[in-house]
């Protein structure tokens, strides 16, 4: 395959140990773009992980990896230093990608589960989208973006239809979809382009959480035009499209990749 990129250009996914961010990872470093790796995981997990991260580095390109809750400020911050002394003087950030899905799925109200509290909604909000914010400013403010970067978060049709114990997850969607919409606004004196992905339902350890997600699953596959569930690879075909330049001109936008999901 030919690669895009020179070897100075990087990638960081927030949350790309799995699903929709893993599966942007490997399709850019298919392209030539180093990777950087935040996530979160047990011990339990890591040897799995580990196994995936191989297949990245297989594609003869420079790959990190931090196992750092990505919403605390303080190991953001030792990050990002060590992301400069990585970088150097000549490479740049030109891909962030928000994938963090950290959130409660309670209910509202139940006679025998707990249900959402206030904290439960702002510790949400915080790590599905405030952290979105959190990250430019300080990889912004680190002068590690390129002069052309493209940042990417992912949203769903949750955030406009109600879903049983969806609330916080929900409010978390829309929060990152006004973020990204402003970044894309305010960072675009810098060459800074930002976009939010609306993946169709896709059968992630994510979705596997949501109470009734095999409902969900059915319904989706009969409502899909092309009657299948979304792939990560599918979104991850988008990731690296509006990676290119041809992309360069979509800015601040929300965009469907389900197939035509959402049309019914």
């Amino acid at each position: 395959m030919v690669k895009d990129t020179t070897h100075n250009n990087w990638a960081i996914i927030l949350g790309g140990s799995s699903g929709l961010g893993l599966a942007s990872a490997q399709k850019l470093a298919q392209h030539g773009y180093n990777i950087c790796i935040i996530h979160r995981n047990r011990k339990t997990e890591l040897n799995h992980i580990a196994q995936e991260f191989e297949h990245i580095k297989k594609r003869n390109v420079s790959f990190i990896s931090f196992n750092i809750d990505a919403t605390n400020k303080e190991k953001r911050t030792e990050v990002i230093l060590d992301l400069k002394e990585i970088l150097g003087k000549n490479a740049k950030i030109n891909v962030l990608i928000h994938s963090i899905a950290k959130g409660n799925l309670k209910p509202m109200v139940s006679d025998s589960k707990n249900t959402l509290l206030n904290d439960d909604f702002r510790l949400t909000i915080n790590a599905m989208a405030i952290s979105l914010y959190d990250w430019t400013v300080d990889l912004f403010e680190a002068k590690l973006f390129a002069n052309d970067t493209r940042i990417i978060s992912f949203t769903s049709e949750g955030n406009t239809k109600a879903w049983q114990h969806y609330a916080a997850v929900s409010a978390a969607k829309v929060t990152l979809e006004a973020i990204t919409r402003n970044i894309a606004l305010e960072f675009a004196a810098y060459g800074i382009k930002a976009n939010c992905i609306q993946a169709g339902v896709t059968d992630t350890q994510s979705l596997r959480r949501i109470p009734g997600s095999d409902q969900i699953i059915e319904h989706s596959i009969k409502r899909n035009p092309y009657h299948r569930l979304t792939q990560p690879n599918d979104i991850a075909n988008v990731v690296y499209l509006l990676c290119t330049k041809e992309a360069a001109w979509i800015n601040g936008t929300t965009i469907p990749v389900d197939g035509g999901e959402h049309l019914s």
